[in-house]
């Protein structure tokens, strides 16, 4: 393998893998660059083909380590540049005035579903039996109508989201997301 397919074939995993460990976007994209030029100078020390990914994650582990040494060094460095957790809150304030307008563009059925359940905090199971259905179904209905909600978001806005699942940024894709304002 060379520089160019190992950097195509894992680029992506290792920024999920520097987002889960690292907050800030611009500090992801060094750290990336820094693994580039690791693996490129490095790039014989590996021996067989299949250990190369384990190899380029141990390379990202240790940029890490050597990244917080540094700003540990850095007596200027606020607490926020650690943990940005105002920026993520904003964040989830921001995309909960989505939910409601994305929720109701979605048919009926599906609306009425996910209005009870995920914004009412009806139970489940109180809710399948108001309908008449068996638990089983309705958390069936639930899921499906969980995966139309994040088509409906998906199709409105791309989301940065780190290892732990949780969106850390997102970006609109088009003009047709002003109902979330």
């Amino acid at each position: 393998m060379n520089i160019e397919e190992i950097w195509r074939e894992y680029r992506e995993a290792l920024k999920r893998f520097l987002h889960a460990k690292v907050s800030n976007e611009a500090d992801v994209e060094d750290l990336l660059q820094d693994i580039l030029i690791k693996t490129y100078n490095n790039l014989s020390a590996v021996q067989k083909q299949n250990s190369v990914k384990s190899w380029l994650f141990q390379i990202a582990n240790n940029t890490i380590i050597d990244f917080y040494r540094k700003k540990g060094r850095n007596q200027n460095v606020e607490i926020e540049d650690k943990w940005p957790l105002e920026e993520a809150q904003d964040i989830k304030i921001e995309l909960s005035n989505c939910i409601t307008p994305f929720i109701n563009a979605l048919p009926d059925e599906h609306a009425k579903l996910l209005t009870a359940i995920d914004v009412n905090n009806q139970s489940q199971k109180e809710y399948a039996e108001q309908l008449g259905i068996s638990y089983s179904t309705l958390k069936s209905r639930v899921q499906k109508s969980r995966g139309l909600l994040k088509g409906v978001f998906d199709d409105c806005c791309h989301f940065q989201i780190d290892k732990a699942g949780n969106v850390y940024d997102y970006n609109l894709k088009t003009n047709k997301c002003d109902n979330c304002e």
